[in-house]
């Protein structure tokens, strides 16, 4: 194939809003939260099973995580998993002024 068949484009970083999926910023910070779950996991090696029985944290919320399904999380719950699982990992929020659609960077 040529490169003439493909369009490089540049993300705006949160794939859900590239998509235009409605609640995309909402989205974004539970697939972030998720991703910081399953790496403590993988890190200690833990099955779902092994963490629920040392944080209380259902196997059955940990497997929906660690697959993805996280329609049904808040954020507040989803930082609760994350400190039963690791007390020490803070957790913060950078605020950004979003852009209006279309509007140049250098204006």
């Amino acid at each position: 194939m040529s490169k003439d068949n493909f369009k490089l484009v540049r993300g705006s970083g949160n794939v859900f809003e590239d998509f235009g999926l409605p609640n995309a910023d909402l989205e974004q910070a539970r697939a972030v939260l998720a991703a910081r779950i399953i790496d403590v996991l993988d890190g200690r090696e833990w099955t779902a099973r092994a963490a629920e029985k040392l944080t209380g944290v259902s196997h059955t919320d940990l497997s929906r995580i660690r697959n993805a399904k996280l329609e049904r999380f808040t954020l507040d719950r989803m930082i609760a998993i994350l400190g039963k699982l690791d007390p020490t990992i803070a957790v913060s929020i950078d605020m950004k002024p979003r852009r209006a659609k279309g509007a140049s960077k250098a204006a």
